[in-house]
């Protein structure tokens, strides 16, 4: 479990307290009240325009997409999981809004893969069930302060901030590689999880782990990363290999078994040889008693 921020009690601008550990699995690390926050009215404007990601904002986005869509496939869960998709909360203000780098939606909204933008008060879109933030290094400000707030009037039940390079502000500690808020109730939108150590999600009821020699993270059952959970890529070449493994164990087998076969014929063959050679000898020495017993014969 990640270490727990220095607790306190005193209010903060926008809805946001500190406070001791919850009543729940995990300790609570801060508390954003959504009644108590005050939107934006500048920079919570979501546009239309078009962000460009790194490459390795990009790879790493994927790959969490993948692990995701490997989680719902192998759990037979009914969601709708992909990247950017743009969603909106509130009808009157409904120029505000989040897009995720990676999202999970239970379940998809009516229109499936052809939803262009979650928009909440419209019947069958539901709030993600989960929401992921890789920070960049451009306005890593953005995904630590602004966007928790968003996130706790969008009525999302789990996000990941996650900050591979610790590009974040220095400020409450951090920066930190993983952070996940969650809904513990609608009054109570909170930061359970912040640093390095495997962090515990309850969206996908599993482990996020920063891999360092990767500068990425893994999703497994168990905090250590034994059983660790694959993309349906990996997972394909986890069979590949397996059923490799399993073509050369059987064709060792028959080369095992084609040389002790092989071996075994020379064995005989030998012992044809030896037994071809003593009856040779036997032979030859049959023939030389003959010899000697015909010159003795004539002696006489």
């Amino acid at each position: 479990m990640n270490a727990p921020l220095s607790p306190a009690t005193d209010a903060v601008a926008g809805g946001v307290d500190r406070v001791l550990p919850y009543a729940s699995m995990s300790p609570v690390l801060r508390v954003i009240r959504p009644h108590e926050v005050v939107p934006d009215l500048d920079t919570w404007v979501l546009t239309e325009e078009h962000v460009p990601e790194s490459s390795p904002h990009e790879i790493l986005s994927d790959r969490l997409k993948h692990l995701l869509i490997g989680w719902a496939e192998l759990r037979g869960r009914n969601t709708k999981i992909g990247r950017n998709l743009a969603f909106r909360w509130d009808q009157e203000r409904p120029q505000f809004g989040l897009d995720p780098d990676v999202y999970v939606v239970e379940p998809p909204p009516p229109e499936g893969d052809k939803v262009t933008s979650l928009l909440l008060w419209k019947p069958g879109h539901s709030p993600p069930l989960l929401a992921v933030e890789i920070v960049s290094p451009g306005h890593p400000g953005k995904d630590y302060r602004r966007a928790p707030l968003m996130y706790a009037l969008s009525g999302v039940r789990e996000v990941w901030i996650l900050d591979p390079g610790l590009e974040g502000p220095r400020d409450d500690g951090g920066p930190y590689r993983i952070q996940i808020w969650r809904s513990l109730d609608p009054r109570t939108f909170a930061l359970v999880e912040a640093g390095e150590d495997p962090a515990w999600s309850e969206a996908v009821q599993g482990w996020l782990r920063f891999v360092p020699e990767r500068a990425s993270y893994d999703l497994s059952s168990d905090p250590a990363g034994a059983d660790r959970w694959l993309t349906k890529e990996e997972a394909a070449q986890r069979r590949a290999e397996a059923a490799q493994r399993r073509v050369e164990a059987a064709q060792r087998r028959v080369d095992e078994e084609r040389a002790a076969r092989e071996a075994a014929q020379r064995r005989a063959e030998a012992a044809q040889r030896s037994a071809d050679d003593e009856r040779a000898g036997r032979e030859a020495a049959q023939r030389r008693v003959e010899e000697l017993e015909a010159l003795l014969a004539r002696g006489r």
